[in-house]
């Protein structure tokens, strides 16, 4: 099983987005986009961790206490099947934010061996600050490919 760090930044939030993925002190997932938010660069490298380790399964730390709510508390509530066999997804409060994130990471949580791992953000934990740095890094631009890391 991996073990992965992620994060993702948004500066200023909505703007330019980036995010990491971490193995082993290195960078092994990077991406940005124009015009994004903090939320949406965390949910990208957490499907991104995903996605890199497959079948072999993950332990990913994250310092977004939301995606991990989403898949270890919250999605389930949301997705429901209706009467005619259909998935719908909707909570009480209204709309679900990031929808399409949310069904994305929700699929890759349940096809995957995936553990989550909270850590607190910017408190000194060498894999998270790296995590954060990468992140900043792919939002600036410094870094467009693995090859430049």
């Amino acid at each position: 099983m991996k073990v992965l760090w992620t994060d993702g930044s948004a500066s200023p939030n909505p703007g330019p987005g980036g995010w990491a993925v971490i193995e082993n002190g290195k960078p092994v997932r990077l991406g940005r986009k124009d015009n994004t938010t903090n939320i949406v660069m965390e949910g990208c490298a957490l499907i991104a961790a995903i996605e890199y380790a497959g079948e072999e399964g993950c332990e990913i730390h994250s310092d977004s206490q939301f995606w991990i709510n989403v898949l270890t508390k919250w999605a389930d509530n949301w997705r429901k099947v209706d009467s005619n066999g259909n998935v719908v997804w909707k909570k009480k409060g209204g709309a679900i934010q990031n929808l399409e994130l949310v069904k994305q990471l929700y699929y890759l949580y349940h096809k995957y061996p995936v553990k989550l791992e909270f850590v607190y953000g910017h408190n000194g934990t060498e894999m998270n600050e790296l995590a954060d740095e990468w992140a900043n890094r792919a939002r600036e631009g410094k870094v467009l490919s693995l090859q430049d890391a």
